[in-house]
């Protein structure tokens, strides 16, 4: 098969990978080396000083063994195969960078004769990269869940980020949809990388000359819809993954049917708005100090559609609200609707020199398009409107509706839901 079928076969195979992101590393070489040296984030989407950046996103095969009902590339699916050698992806990554059409390389792959042979082949392609044409740029690597793991640390040596996805939130659920794939198998991998992650950091302390093992840290993604789980199955899973896996990032991929499957469930399309919650709710565990069983309780399973999980929960928790804006201390003015870490330092740094109106803060920049329903400034309330849950709701719901009707619901990719954060 020619070089140009087999790329567009697995270029396409690999966009239901939601898993990449910005690196946050630093690069591995100096100016005469081959690679983006400077640091910045790899894939489409934007780095943190704004800038959207490339990679070539591709499967190493879309051959697999297994029969994942949800996966596009399952055994039993009718659909075009193709599979590179190692030589071939470092050929054209280091071709593509030459040209300036990327700026790194995500590369994933299906599970094809056994999970060993599959990692060696993703392991040959980075030490071809690396070590014979001297590619010092950005690689993300798939490791492959159930192969030897000291093979998964020697890519680990290579690349700057890994990942392995979860997929399913539950074992229960992966019984049923992947029986080939094992929970252990999984998350053992994971913790592995973890834990070397945390050891490498500890050495590089001690012997400055000591590689670096997965430097940007690991990742993994979760599907949404395809398996009964509520959202607070899904956000406890992942509290669980930030505090004990060392994990960078969980991603968030609203179910997208691929197939007639009577196990699957009859949706009418992905569930983006879904998807979009949890981005935020994630947002709101890594940055804000929130816990999940904050965010939802047995009571409340699944978050609010209309409405944003920290206005969700503080509408929950009206009795510790209005705050006062002089005198709330920094981990309070986090909870507010409408401000976030930026904001609050803000207000905390201006509080010091004079007491605080909300002419002050409006000058300073603060939205407060929704924090006014839930502070005071010198005791005076100026939201206009009574301090009650249902009127608050309606105002909430009404402002968000219409910010949300600025994206289609084809385009519902977390880097659009990204521009609005929860703040």
């Amino acid at each position: 098969m020619e070089l140009q079928k087999k790329l567009e076969i697995l270029s396409d195979a690999a966009k239901y990978d939601v898993s990449c992101s910005s690196s946050g590393s630093g690069s591995r070489g100096n100016s005469s080396s081959l690679g983006n040296t400077k640091n910045s984030g790899i894939c489409h989407s934007w780095t943190d000083d704004g800038r959207c950046v490339s990679l070539l996103k591709i499967l190493f095969t879309n051959y697999c063994i297994y029969d994942c009902q949800y996966c596009v590339n399952r055994v039993s699916s009718d659909r075009p195969r193709a599979a590179f050698t190692p030589e071939e992806v470092a050929q054209l990554t280091v071709d593509f960078y030459k040209r300036n059409y990327i700026e790194g390389l995500f590369l994933s792959s299906a599970v094809n004769r056994d999970p060993d042979w599959t990692m060696e082949q993703l392991l040959r392609t980075a030490q071809l990269l690396r070590n014979k044409h001297n590619y010092q740029g950005y690689i993300h690597l798939k490791a492959i869940p159930g192969a030897d793991f000291k093979l998964i640390y020697q890519a680990g040596l290579l690349v700057d980020r890994m990942s392995i996805n979860i997929e399913l939130p539950s074992e229960s659920s992966l019984e049923k949809l992947a029986p080939q794939k094992k929970k252990a198998g999984i998350l053992a991998p994971m913790k592995g990388i973890g834990k070397g992650i945390e050891n490498n950091l500890i050495e590089r302390k001690k012997y400055k000359q000591k590689e670096k093992f997965v430097p940007a840290g690991q990742s993994t993604q979760l599907i949404v819809g395809a398996s009964p789980e509520s959202d607070r199955q899904i956000l406890s899973l992942s509290e669980g993954l930030y505090d004990h896996f060392n994990l960078k990032r969980v991603y968030y991929s609203a179910y997208l049917p691929v197939g007639n499957s009577s196990l699957l469930p009859a949706l009418p399309g992905p569930p983006l708005k879904r998807e979009h919650r949890l981005y935020q709710a994630d947002w709101l565990l890594r940055y804000y100090g929130f816990k999940a069983g904050e965010l939802l309780t047995p009571s409340r399973e699944n978050f609010d559609l209309k409405i944003d999980p920290k206005a969700d929960w503080a509408l929950n928790n009206l009795d510790q609200f209005p705050v006062e804006i002089n005198t709330a201390d920094y981990e309070m003015l986090l909870r507010v609707p409408g401000i976030g870490p930026v904001s609050a330092a803000k207000i905390i740094k201006a509080r010091k020199e004079t007491r605080l109106s909300h002419y002050n803060l409006k000058k300073m920049k603060i939205s407060l398009k929704r924090a006014n329903f839930f502070i005071t400034c010198n005791g005076k309330y100026a939201a206009a409107v009574p301090f009650e849950s249902e009127i608050i709701y309606s105002r909430l719901a009404e402002k968000e509706s219409q910010q949300l009707s600025l994206f289609t619901e084809n385009a519902g990719t977390e880097q659009e839901w990204e521009l609005d954060k929860v703040n």
